[in-house]
């Protein structure tokens, strides 16, 4: 019953927000569209399932390998929040990284939409950041949903992609891109703040 009474509609909101900024369906579009023009298969079914299961296993093992480096969850979601605010940059700017994937076998499922392009290092850190903010409820949702975005992105990439079109897709991408810039301030300053006050009440003790 706690764990329903956690559920706060903002914040499963902007949960959502940041995981799809982050994890990009809009975007990993045309990469996608490549791939299957290439003669490689794509399991939108197994896609989901894998990385979305990679991302709730990394969600709470994140914690023990933080402590296995001695890193506080605070401490991380400030590292966090720097990644994100470059990652959004990059959405803003239209700065393009090169992915070089080597020769893939003909399932791509695995790699690279599981991982690299689904369950990444930014999704993880983004998680572990959230993790410092919001309830595990508000998060699952964001999860869930994003999951089911997903699915119908991988069933129906070309179709989506025609319907948006090139403007489309372009406006998608800047705006998530703006929201996720200023989530990742708002995920600096309120972490920081903690650490800051944490190292006073320690000095002053």
């Amino acid at each position: 019953m706690d764990f329903f009474a956690d559920f706060n509609f903002m914040h499963f909101l902007s949960a959502f927000i940041v995981l799809f900024a982050i994890i990009d369906p809009v975007g990993t579009m045309p990469i996608i569209v490549g791939i299957r023009d290439s003669g490689k298969k794509i399991d939108a079914g197994k896609a989901v399932f894998y990385s979305f299961s990679l991302m709730i296993i990394f969600f709470y093992l994140g914690d023990w390998l933080l402590s296995l480096f001695g890193v506080d969850i605070n401490s991380f979601a400030v590292a966090g929040a720097l990644i994100l605010f470059l990652m959004a940059l990059e959405m803003v700017l239209g700065i393009e990284i090169f992915k070089d994937f080597g020769e893939l076998a003909g399932d791509a499922t695995y790699l690279p939409v599981v991982f690299p392009l689904l369950a990444g290092p930014g999704s993880f850190t983004t998680l572990l950041s959230l993790k410092a903010e919001y309830a595990t409820l508000n998060i699952f949702m964001g999860l869930i949903l994003n999951a089911v975005v997903v699915y119908f992105m991988l069933r129906f990439t070309k179709r989506a992609q025609s319907i948006l079109g090139r403007s489309g897709v372009y406006f998608m991408k800047k705006f998530f891109g703006v929201i996720l810039l200023a989530i990742s301030v708002k995920l600096f300053t309120s972490n920081l703040s903690y650490l800051i006050s944490s190292i006073s009440e320690t000095v002053v003790e």
